[in-house]
């Protein structure tokens, strides 16, 4: 039961999006496609425990997908004609390769990023069609009620079947003005595998991670000089690297400066370092996701945590919250500040983001840490309370909670 249990996450990890994709293209419905992937697993959980895993769950879970999809759209259209019906079942001559590149999960989050769609919508759409993840969990990551996240979701399902968006990828001439979307879309899925917040998974869900990558590569593929493409490539790698390294045995978060750095990927930094060198020789002007790469090159590039380069660190995010003033770019710059300057004028810094971020479990995480260092305990304590009770990581709260409880 065990190894069928196991089984099964593996293959909703694995074929979740490849199901949705093939189920989309036959039938142009994301409704059609999402919910008859849903019930092909629940039937893999009812039937494999006594079955047996099939030697190709994926092909089964697509069969079985298939036939669900086809039920469903003969209960809803009672009166068609045998022609239709016909049609339906006969599925014998694929459809040809539509766009620049013949992906079927390229397709579906192409289609899920549309332009015509509202930007927190694409990123929301693509994390359940194409990451699986579950409604809870995506309005976790939004920071918004399950009920408003699950209602959005329903909208842009039926916002793109209304305007009847392509499911394709856009022609070689249309990418340029289309990647911002699709690229923001995936550092969302990238960041949500790397630092998971629903309750029950792992940590760190690798799967979602190596999704993101696999679908970056496959743009810069496409795109080698585009260069937010190579920076947001070169970020997941360098990021990626230190996976190994993020969580101990005893499943608690390990911070970036107590990381043992002889467990990084030394072949993901070289390749992420790579890219960052190739977007430095252009002379171009950098990008948000290629200055947070340039920023992941720095802590990458030293042996050990004493020979990081705060000060360019800080210059590197100096530059970024030019270009993004987000409140939580200028969180981080205060992480950097305080190892350059002080944890006061860090602290003083991190105050002045109480309005934007004080539902943030980071905000408070990093006020606490800073409140230690100045050996204010009562206040660290109460800013490592408030953290630990808005985390939804838990690899990061058993980190936050020990933290805590170490104050004397």
């Amino acid at each position: 039961m065990v190894d069928v249990r196991e089984a099964i996450t593996r293959a909703h990890r694995e074929q979740w999006a490849r199901v949705v994709a093939a189920l989309t293209r036959r039938f142009g419905d994301l409704d059609i496609a999402e919910e008859a992937a849903a019930e092909a697993f629940a039937t893999a959980v009812e039937r494999w425990p006594g079955d047996g895993v099939p030697p190709n769950p994926g092909a089964w879970l697509t069969t079985t997908a298939n036939r669900k999809a086809i039920d469903r759209i003969r209960r809803e259209n009672k009166r068609d004609d045998k022609q239709k019906e016909a049609q339906l079942l006969y599925d014998g001559v694929p459809p040809e390769p539509l766009g620049a590149i013949d992906d079927e999960r390229l397709r579906l989050i192409f289609t899920c990023c549309h332009p015509a769609l509202a930007m927190q919508t694409r990123v929301a759409l693509t994390l359940r069609m194409v990451g699986g993840l579950t409604v809870p969990e995506i309005a976790r990551a939004f920071l918004v009620q399950e009920t408003a996240m699950g209602q959005r979701i329903t909208r842009a399902k039926a916002k793109i079947k209304a305007a009847r968006i392509p499911y394709r990828v856009p022609s070689t001439e249309d990418l340029p003005a289309r990647v911002s979307g699709v690229l923001a879309v995936l550092f969302l899925v990238f960041n949500e595998g790397y630092l998971a917040t629903g309750s029950g998974t792992d940590p760190v869900r690798h799967d979602l991670t190596a999704e993101a990558i696999r679908l970056s590569r496959l743009i810069h593929a496409l795109m080698p000089d585009d260069g937010e493409v190579t920076g947001l490539l070169a970020l997941m790698l360098l990021t990626e690297a230190r996976r190994t390294a993020r969580v101990s045995a005893s499943g608690e978060l390990v911070p970036l400066h107590e990381q043992d750095r002889g467990a990084w990927d030394t072949a993901l930094i070289a390749e992420g370092h790579r890219l960052v060198r190739e977007r430095l020789a252009t002379g171009v002007a950098p990008g948000r996701y290629q200055l947070l790469a340039a920023i992941n090159a720095v802590h990458t590039f030293a042996r050990d945590v004493r020979d990081t380069d705060w000060s360019q660190v800080v210059a590197l995010y100096d530059q970024l919250v030019r270009l993004d003033p987000a409140p939580i770019v200028a969180l981080n710059r205060a992480i950097a500040v305080a190892e350059l300057d002080g944890p006061e004028v860090a602290l003083a810094a991190v105050d002045r983001l109480e309005h934007h971020l004080v539902d943030y479990h980071a905000y408070h995480a990093t006020r606490a840490e800073l409140l230690r260092r100045l050996g204010r305990s009562q206040r660290s304590r109460a800013a490592y309370d408030r953290a630990i009770e808005l985390a939804g990581n838990t690899a990061e709260t058993a980190y936050l909670t020990r933290r805590r409880d170490q104050l004397k």
